[in-house]
């Protein structure tokens, strides 16, 4: 991570991204969503959908452990970076990958946040079954997407979004129980699942 250049010409469209995500601290103070979480101060958490570090940030600020943020654009990791040193956390550990590829040993993680980042996999059961092996048994998943409603106009393409039952549907086919869902306003929801004990 230490060799990015950063010369290049930020375009426009990677800006913006930008601008969206960190637009949505009006619809979800992350610190409040992460406080009513299941997160213990030596919980070793995973951000698999990190951008520009929404709630990794916010995550490390949680746990005295280690934080996972995992993106595919090394743009988004160094945003994460610059944060993370102005605030002065030194326990986060970027990944540059996609969630299909997740090689994090297995059984290691406490809690994985899959922040608006599902519908954009290739494969929704091979996401949540690599989410599966990774965490611990007892360990926990916070999902939060867009609900599949004709009537939301913001959020991504009708098409691509996965609605909550379905959500529902492949956590427990991939092993996990759900705990909870809840409506975080019209538009995004979150379902929490938990690792089955064995």
């Amino acid at each position: 991570m230490n060799h990015m250049h950063h010369h290049h010409q930020l375009d426009q469209k990677f800006l913006n991204k930008i601008t969206f995500l960190d637009s949505r601290e009006r619809l979800i103070p992350p610190e409040t969503l992460i406080s009513q979480m299941p997160i213990q101060k030596n919980h070793t958490l995973l951000d698999v959908g990190a951008g520009s570090g929404f709630f990794t940030i916010p995550m490390a600020e949680n746990t005295s452990s280690k934080v996972y943020a995992m993106d595919p654009d090394s743009r988004m990791l160094s945003v994460i970076e610059d944060k993370a040193k102005e605030k002065g956390l030194t326990n986060i550990e970027l990944i540059q990958d996609y969630i299909e590829n997740l090689s994090i040993q297995y059984n290691s993680i406490d809690f994985v946040m899959a922040s608006l980042i599902l519908h954009e996999v290739s494969s929704l059961t091979k996401a949540l079954s690599n989410i599966f092996e990774v965490l611990k048994s007892g360990g926990h998943l916070l999902c939060l997407e867009y609900e599949k409603d004709d009537l939301i106009i913001e959020g991504p393409p009708m098409s691509i979004r996965i609605g909550s039952e379905e959500l529902e549907k492949v956590l427990s086919l991939s092993g996990f129980n759900v705990v909870k869902k809840t409506r975080i306003n019209d538009a995004i929801y979150t379902v929490l699942a938990v690792k089955k004990e064995k």
